[in-house]
């Protein structure tokens, strides 16, 4: 693991379109909470908050995609966002995108990339 990298959790955790890994991103703000998702083979991170409105899209501790497991949705807006781009689709916030954070999964495990 490099410096400037933070230990997520196991690749094994997540699963194709199955639940996300939540944790806290203190250099984002003192309530901020990322997330990380397996999407078409890759891992995907994003800071959770929604575009719209600063609430939090998972509608039970990460439970991102909605039931078709084709978008990552707004469970207080409905807001439907691309699993690998976190641009919005559709729902009030549409054309805008979520916070993309960079990630990087290698030896069996997922990590952020922090700026030192």
């Amino acid at each position: 693991m490099a410096e400037n990298q933070r230990l997520i959790c196991a690749s094994d955790e997540l699963q194709e379109k199955g639940r996300g890994a939540r944790f806290d991103l203190p250099e984002y703000g003192e309530r901020a909470i990322g997330f990380v998702i397996r999407y078409a083979g890759k891992v995907h991170g994003y800071v959770n908050r929604c575009a719209h409105f600063s609430v939090e899209l998972d509608w039970q501790e990460g439970d991102f995609f909605d039931t078709s497991g084709r978008y990552l949705i707004c469970a207080t807006h409905g807001a439907c966002y691309d699993p690998a781009t976190g641009f919005c689709v559709a729902g009030p916030c549409k054309g805008q995108s979520l916070q993309v954070l960079e990630v990087e999964e290698h030896d069996g495990k997922i990590y952020l990339s922090v700026d030192e």
